[in-house]
């Protein structure tokens, strides 16, 4: 059974160094873009996503307060490093200033970023100068230019505008309103929400739909329009969550199917985004869900050739795979595999950490346990 002490090791080894050089000044440089399909087309967008992916995983954990002794340190040198990161990738007379504007593919990593900046407001927004602030203000307006797909990218443009919500500044409530609303016409049932008019099976309600709805619905729930959205939205999410767990086997694996199977064991950032939440469905006790991420997280990553020799992710799921790339993976792509890890941002003592180990629902229906039916949501 792995501990919190190896949860953050497995992240902070996959983050170093993006933190590192992106703190530096030095990530274009430093950073390969591999890229099985088309590379040097890549190569304007890998940065930005490396880094908007990275701090989105690891911001819960950075804006934790009441660490102590080694996590601690730990702690506060990578908060000097992601703010370090954020100021060089958003300053235009920075050598690692970041494409926000150029292409469609801004518009997805910026929103990460912002969904970091809101995981960790204390640390990555208030822990700012403002210049700094002033600069990521214009590099997150600059991609209102990018008109997004219509399907979960919607998303992407809506989560930048809750950010400009949530730290004050004028926002466009069209963006955000006519995300959601699509999405509730885009809601086909038993929690999984279609991407776009035809439904995909692929891992896509986790990796941005529903925790993408419900950030959004939190940030802006003071805003009438929106408040009824956010109850209904939570339980579909919870559905979701269920049905996610159900599909980890007893070995910690996961079926291999749809879209962006490169991101590894960030198809269960749904999962654990409700557990940062502390919002998990009952019939799902912390304990077994941090068995169940675990299992899949450090399999995934436990694979040779995962990384490389200079630290970086490879492509592919299980070690380096590069035929399972799609024509849009790099490896900047890769960094949403931290998103699994967000239960970092929960204290020790909290019961996630400390509740008893409970095994998944796979090992105890493989294990001959007697269990009730499961049921599909009924709304």
């Amino acid at each position: 059974m792995q501990s919190r002490a190896d949860w953050l090791e497995a992240l902070l080894a996959i983050c170093a160094p993006v933190l590192e050089y992106g703190a530096a000044g030095t990530l274009k440089k430093a950073m390969p873009v591999e890229a099985p399909i088309n590379p040097e087309q890549r190569r304007p967008f890998s940065h930005l996503e490396a880094c908007g992916r990275t701090l989105a995983g690891l911001a819960p954990w950075l804006e934790l307060a009441g660490l102590e002794g080694r996590e601690a340190e730990l702690q506060d040198a990578a908060r000097q490093q992601a703010r370090q990161l954020i100021a060089s990738i958003t300053d235009p007379a920075s050598p690692d200033y970041l494409n926000f504007s150029q292409g469609l593919q801004p518009v997805v990593d910026a929103a990460y970023l912002a969904q970091a900046i809101m995981r960790a407001p204390h640390v990555l927004w208030n822990g700012l100068s403002n210049d700094v602030k002033a600069n990521v203000l214009r590099a997150f307006g600059a991609t209102r230019r990018i008109k997004p797909w219509r399907n979960n990218w919607l998303l992407f443009s809506a989560m930048i505008e809750a950010f400009f919500c949530a730290v004050g500044a004028d926002f466009d409530r069209m963006r955000i309103d006519y995300a959601i609303h699509q999405m509730e016409q885009w809601y086909v049932g038993d929690g999984f929400y279609s991407d776009g008019d035809t439904f995909h099976f692929d891992y896509y309600n986790s990796y941005v739909i529903h925790p993408f709805l419900l950030d959004i619905l939190r940030v802006t729930q003071r805003e009438r329009h929106w408040v009824e959205l956010y109850p209904p939205a939570l339980v579909r999410a919870q559905r979701y969550a269920v049905v996610l767990e159900r599909m980890i086997s007893p070995e910690g694996a996961m079926p291999m199917v749809g879209r962006s199977l490169s991101y590894r064991c960030g198809n269960l950032h749904a999962l654990a985004h409700l557990a940062l939440l502390k919002l998990l469905p009952d019939t799902l006790p912390p304990g077994q869900v941090r068995e169940a991420i675990a299992a899949v997280a450090f399999r995934s990553l436990s694979a040779p050739r995962t990384l490389d020799a200079e630290g970086w992710l490879a492509v592919g799921f299980f070690g380096q795979q590069p035929s399972l790339a799609e024509h849009y993976i790099s490896t900047g792509s890769l960094y949403m595999c931290t998103l699994a890890f967000m239960p970092l941002g929960l204290s020790a003592d909290d019961p996630f950490w400390q509740g008893p180990g409970v095994p998944t629902t796979s090992e105890r229906i493989y294990g001959g346990v007697d269990m009730s039916a499961d049921h599909a949501l009924r709304e």
